[in-house]
């Protein structure tokens, strides 16, 4: 266990605890500032143990298993939760999470027959305009933010994460199709 992989689990730990903040909406607003806050502190950290694990050589097989896993937990619970407040479309929802499921299934496939397939620089673009619409989209219903229009540009966010994802996974198809790259570090295909 080293600080990167302790970041990772703290995320997902948040996970549970941006529910909690998110679940009674319904009653009071003001727990959109709680779980907003709650997200972002989980997304800081997205990007903290990647940075600290790569400049500090602590990238481990275990954190390569649950960064991803945490990325989509925390993902799929914000777009879950704005699905049943009325903030994000169920297709869109539907599409975006589809999208994970084919990407990660693709890369245990093409895992099993040992080939990479790296990360598209398209799929980091997918994963910021996600964070930026899911915050704000939670941001639009905090009272004294909103004379500002948070929902619409949440909105264009969310078109553009679903936009992003849809490439990036032909594009994760695409590199399997060619063949990857082997473990060994060669070009297949």
């Amino acid at each position: 266990m080293n600080l990167p992989n302790a970041l990772t689990l703290f995320r997902v730990v948040l996970v549970p605890v941006f529910i909690l903040f998110f679940y009674p909406l319904a009653v009071d607003n003001r727990t959109y500032w709680g779980a907003g806050w709650v997200f972002a502190i989980a997304a800081i950290t997205d990007f903290f143990d990647g940075y600290l694990a790569r400049r500090y050589g602590q990238v481990t097989r275990l954190g390569k298993l649950l960064d991803p896993i945490a990325d989509k937990v925390l993902v799929t619970a914000a777009l879950v939760m704005l699905v049943e407040v009325d903030r994000v479309p169920a297709w869109i929802a539907i599409v975006i999470l589809g999208r994970e499921f084919a990407v990660t299934g693709l890369r245990a496939l093409a895992a099993s027959e040992g080939v990479v397939l790296a990360a598209e620089s398209l799929g980091k673009w997918k994963v910021g305009a996600q964070i930026t619409a899911i915050l704000m989209l939670l941001v639009d219903h905090i009272w004294f933010v909103s004379f500002l229009p948070f929902r619409a540009m949440g909105t264009f966010f969310l078109w553009l994460s679903m936009a992003l994802a849809v490439i990036s996974g032909l594009q994760y198809g695409f590199g399997y199709w060619r063949g990857g790259v082997s473990v060994d570090g060669s070009i297949r295909g």
